[in-house]
């Protein structure tokens, strides 16, 4: 879970309720989301900002990208230090034992991007091949992230003009009964909360979760160009301590140190001492 995607949507959420709540005369009045509640102006906005991404988009996109959008709430992302350590020992054991006897860990590897490129580094493939399949599988995953984050920019879009759209009706509705008293109140009421819920459904949703996946995104294709680059290396023989070096170029200066003490202090822990007498 991201926890920062959660607490940024029910801050925003919690800070515009209080706004709302002490509006009111003298206090805190749960009694005013009443007045933000209309079924008609919730119509216009988002049916009208869904229906144009329809008109925009092909339907299959327009699906995929609530899957899309659930990586962001639910999938943390990926630990690169950890993936730099993976490479190490890969390469600490095909030193010793060769390709062939990494098979074993390929099966146990969460990553499946690393597992199809160490698994080519087993079949013996060259690192041309190696390179051009794995970046190719880049470019196309960087092509999908592009598409979900095209979808929610839209959206974020298209939801103040249709708000602005309600707005518009609003008015219409309420100057053509001006002579009925009871029409002014239902005529402002979609005039103004509609342009409310698109400017809440634009600024605290779509538009934030687009950013949050252009992000995602970034972090994602990094960590696909540190596993290239461990594969490459691993495949042209590469020795341990050169991987990780060239590894850890791609981590922030910050990282990198809590990489390098995290190796100290595990190279300086004493190994047990072997029991007397055992044979």
């Amino acid at each position: 879970m991201d926890i920062t995607t959660l607490l940024g949507a029910i801050a925003g959420i919690i800070l515009i309720s209080i706004g709302i709540m002490l509006r009111g005369s003298g206090g805190i009045d749960f009694t005013q989301f009443a007045l933000f509640w209309n079924f008609p102006s919730i119509l216009i906005t988002f049916g009208g900002s869904i229906a144009a991404t329809l008109i925009n988009y092909p339907l299959r996109q327009v699906l995929g990208v609530w899957k899309i959008a659930k990586k962001v709430f639910t999938e943390p992302g990926e630990d690169t230090s950890g993936i730099i350590s993976q490479f190490v020992a890969l390469a600490q054991k095909a030193k010793k034992e060769g390709f062939l006897a990494l098979e074993d860990d390929v099966k146990t590897m969460t990553n499946d991007f690393m597992k199809r490129g160490v698994q080519m580094v087993i079949d013996g493939q060259d690192a041309d091949f190696i390179r051009n399949l794995m970046e190719t599988e880049i470019t196309f995953i960087s092509e999908r992230h592009k598409i979900g984050q095209e979808i929610f920019v839209a959206m974020g879009t298209y939801a103040p003009a249709f708000g602005m759209l309600g707005t518009i009706i609003g008015l219409i509705l309420m100057l053509a009964k001006l002579q009925d008293q009871s029409q002014i109140a239902a005529g402002m009421a979609v005039a103004l909360l509609t342009t409310f819920y698109g400017i809440v459904g634009a600024y605290l949703v779509c538009l934030p979760i687009a950013g949050k996946l252009k992000r995602r995104s970034e972090e994602e294709l990094l960590v696909k160009e540190v596993i290239v680059r461990g594969v490459l290396l691993l495949q042209s023989g590469t020795t341990p301590s050169i991987i990780e070096a060239n590894l850890q170029a791609y981590l922030e200066p910050r990282a990198r140190k809590l990489a390098v003490a995290k190796e100290m202090a595990a190279r300086a822990e004493p190994t047990p001492p072997s029991t007397p007498g055992a044979v």
